[in-house]
């Protein structure tokens, strides 16, 4: 198994600010073209993670019919590195990123251009496009010289790292600001939240059937048996719940009758409390028209009673008239 020689970090992680600044670059440069971007990344070693917390454009061309064939321009990277140095001396220069999405044969190259400025640069591909997807939109590569047991040549090759994005307190708050502006304020909570369980069983469907592709070319012949993969892999079955004992069985059934008598329940109590609300609504109708001495039929009933007093009135004029007509 060949060896490698570099200094390689455990983790790289990458802050928001970084995320924006390259997709407004791949926006304003190279937007609905096959283009891609790059630029440089700034940061610091903190122990053996790398953090990367700021980023600058740098202008890029490439022959799209011969990879091989490309342009930086470093003069251009130099003068912006040192007015940023002046305003924030902790921030080095830490690597290059480019728009990707995959790796490109010139990569190396370019990569032995920034090992002028850097003797270890990170390189981290950040996929621009918008893409249903599962997993964060970056993948961190380091270069490392591969050392042969066969005494054949050293080869140059890209190490993947593990990558994350993290936030400090102020980038959290500017990010919620950003996202309330293309945030559905129609959509509630509870769809949130089922939207975001949707996305995780879909990513752990592609890390499944990655998994079980990687496997099936183990089998094949076609890839050789990487052994600290076959490790991970047996600490990851290792830890999976055996569903077939029935101590398991039963306690998942429990929970689950559990979690179905809340549901019950409280769609019995927000439907007694909606017919409360609306008898209630119906009572508070009613004595507001008594109130106000309005209702259905209120006219009806005054044209009636006049009426009435009405016929009463002649009545009683009838019975005073005939008694005068008799003393006569």
């Amino acid at each position: 198994m060949p060896t490698t020689t570099a200094l390689t970090p455990e983790s790289v992680v990458v802050h928001p600010l970084v995320l924006l600044s390259v997709v407004d670059h791949y926006n304003r440069v190279a937007r609905n073209t096959k283009k891609r971007v790059v630029g440089v990344l700034l940061g610091q070693w903190v122990g053996k993670k790398v953090n990367i917390a700021n980023s600058y454009a740098v202008p890029f061309e490439e022959d799209e019919k011969d990879p091989s064939v490309w342009y930086l321009d470093h003069n251009f990277h130099e003068a912006m590195y040192e007015m940023f140095k002046k305003v924030n001396a902790r921030e080095k220069m830490i690597g290059w990123y480019h728009s990707g999405p995959k790796l490109r044969a010139s990569d190396l190259e370019i990569n032995e251009l920034f090992k002028r400025y850097n003797p270890n640069p990170v390189l981290v591909i950040i996929d621009v496009k918008p893409t249903t997807a599962p997993g964060i939109p970056t993948d961190a590569y380091c270069a490392v010289e591969e050392i042969h047991d066969d005494g054949t040549a050293t080869t140059k090759t890209f190490n993947h790292v593990p990558s994350s994005i993290e936030a400090e307190e102020a980038e959290e708050i500017g990010v919620e600001h950003l996202l309330r502006d293309i945030k559905d304020n129609a959509v509630g909570t509870l769809s949130t939240q089922i939207t975001e369980q949707l996305n995780s069983l879909k990513g752990l469907q592609t890390r499944l059937e990655e998994i079980r592709d990687y496997l099936g070319k183990v089998l094949d012949g076609s890839l050789p048996v990487n052994h600290q993969i076959i490790y991970n892999l047996q600490d990851i079955f290792n830890l999976l719940p055996n569903l077939r004992g029935t101590e398991t069985t039963k306690a998942f059934s429990v929970k689950t009758n559990d979690e179905m008598l809340m549901i019950y329940l409280s769609s019995m109590i927000r439907s007694v409390i909606a017919l409360h609300n609306l008898i209630r609504n119906k009572i508070d109708n009613r004595d507001a028209e008594k109130q106000v001495g309005g209702g259905p039929g209120t006219e009806e009933k005054e044209a009636k009673a006049e009426g009435e007093r009405a016929e009463k009135e002649k009545e009683g004029e009838k019975d005073g008239a005939a008694p005068m007509d008799t003393d006569k």
